[in-house]
């Protein structure tokens, strides 16, 4: 799916931003709200987690979701497979992308997935080898997810070598892509450059994304440094939804709506028209009465006058 735009933006509020949330957002909202973001530009969008029901029941309607997803022309559908049962649930529905995460923090690693690191990469490696066996219009991308790669509200800070290693070893193992997420909140632009460099050094042309939150306000200063590194390709939440059961202290994602502002306002083309973006928050908000709505785009509207990236390049 070839694209001219210069940033991939990929929504993952309907993942990341529901997860902790009590109140499940039903399946046909939740497909209101993907053909709406598609419709606005996203090309990306994570649908779903494959975890059991009894662990995540807002992701019990995965299949009814996927499909939806599946019939959006040009959408790239995006899904959490923790483990090699969710990778093989998501083959099984077809989705584009198979984001498998693990921790960087071994603590967290354990509370999370509740499994040792080696474990982590043992299992990706055996997800790697599935994959491998089907053919090759049949397999998703291998997203490897390095979760609390910036910082562990368990641990702190997290040595880079660390870092490091863990994306060594999933590239090693076949990832197609690698995901550095800072979960808890903890970089700076200093940290962020630090990582990323140290990073791309050792794994060379691997397409690396990232994956911010908000939680201390520097959520897209840090967008700013990893663009400094050359990344094209950013996690973020509509509305800022999102956080983690498992990550005390950790606040929601970086916001969509303002994302793909400040992208547009730096001459970077996203493919999202802004206006339609922002129209998609009264679909959460209708669905989650009580939830705090984060974003500046959204309050305070585009400056006057403004002109869209697409126009100023035509």
């Amino acid at each position: 799916m070839k694209s001219d735009n210069d940033v991939t933006v990929c929504e993952v509020g309907l993942r990341d931003g529901l997860q902790m949330l009590d109140t499940v957002f039903p399946t046909d909202e939740k497909i209101a709200w993907l053909r709406a973001e598609a419709a606005a530009g996203v090309p990306e969008i994570e649908v779903t987690s494959f975890v059991p029901p009894k662990i995540g029941p807002q992701f019990a309607d995965a299949a009814e979701v996927v499909a939806a997803a599946r019939s959006i022309e040009n959408l790239i559908s995006v899904a959490l497979a923790p483990n090699l049962k969710g990778a093989q649930r998501g083959v099984e529905l077809g989705v584009h992308k198979l984001n498998f995460v693990m921790s960087v923090s071994r603590t967290h690693n354990l509370k999370n997935v509740r499994r040792e690191r080696e474990e982590s990469i043992a299992d990706f490696v055996r997800i790697v080898e599935m994959l491998k066996s089907l053919p090759a219009g049949q397999r998703p991308r291998l997203i490897g997810g390095l979760s609390s790669a910036l910082g562990c509200s368990y641990e702190g800070a997290i040595a880079v070598e660390e870092v490091v290693h863990c994306a060594r070893a999933l590239v090693d193992a076949g990832a197609d892509e690698l995901l550095i997420a800072d979960t808890v909140g903890y970089a700076t632009p200093t940290s962020v450059r630090e990582v990323f460099k140290a990073v791309q050094a050792e794994v060379g042309n691997v397409p690396l994304s990232a994956h911010f939150h908000d939680t201390r306000g520097l959520g897209l200063a840090n967008v700013s440094a990893a663009l400094e590194c050359g990344v094209r390709r950013f996690d973020a939440s509509l509305a800022g939804l999102g956080g983690c059961q498992f990550a005390p202290g950790a606040t929601g994602n970086i916001v969509m709506d303002d994302l793909c502002f400040m992208l547009d306002a730096m001459g970077m083309r996203t493919g999202v028209d802004l206006d339609k973006l922002v129209a998609v928050r009264a679909i959460v908000a209708r669905n989650l009465p009580g939830t705090p709505l984060y974003g500046g785009l959204a309050r305070s509207g585009l400056p006057r006058n403004y002109i869209p990236s697409a126009k100023r390049s035509a």
